[in-house]
């Protein structure tokens, strides 16, 4: 992948972190890519389904599977404008999707090599690529923007 495909899928996810935004909910997006298509979307739903497990990634994880009527997701590549959480993180562990490309780093809950990087230990039986910071300065501003608003 290059940086200008790469570039391309993460817009496809900001496009979704907008979604999210419009609905009020913290404006994280996720899109799932395979040979080249996109096999799932998702945007963060936890409000709207009153469900702490609606992260992008959950939810793109979950329309793929469905997609493809298979709970691997072997080849794929996961684009998602924040860095994953622990749960997340599981959750592409147990898909086996290949690669993760973020965006923005999580300071507070990060686990792609902010706060920790499980894709390093050990005891997991699929470790992912992990490549961040595509796309940073738009996902990180979109976000910004959205707490900043939530403040005043």
């Amino acid at each position: 992948m290059d940086a200008t495909q790469n570039n391309f899928w993460m817009r496809l996810a900001l496009n979704e972190a907008k979604k999210a935004k419009e609905k009020g909910e913290v404006p994280v997006g996720a899109v799932i890519v395979l040979n080249e298509k996109v096999i799932g979307l998702g945007h963060n739903l936890s409000i709207k389904n009153n469900d702490p497990t609606s992260h992008a990634e959950i939810e793109a994880i979950r329309n793929a599977s469905f997609k493809l009527k298979n709970y691997r997701l072997s080849h794929a590549i996961l684009y998602v404008t924040l860095e994953p959480c622990t749960m997340c993180f599981g959750a592409i562990v147990h898909s086996r999707i290949k690669h993760i490309f973020f965006g923005a780093a999580d300071p507070k809950s990060g686990v792609c090599g902010t706060c920790e990087n499980l894709s390093k230990k050990e005891y997991f039986n699929h470790r992912p690529k992990i490549t961040g910071n595509i796309l940073k300065e738009e996902c990180s501003k979109l976000l910004k923007d959205f707490f900043r608003a939530k403040r005043v």
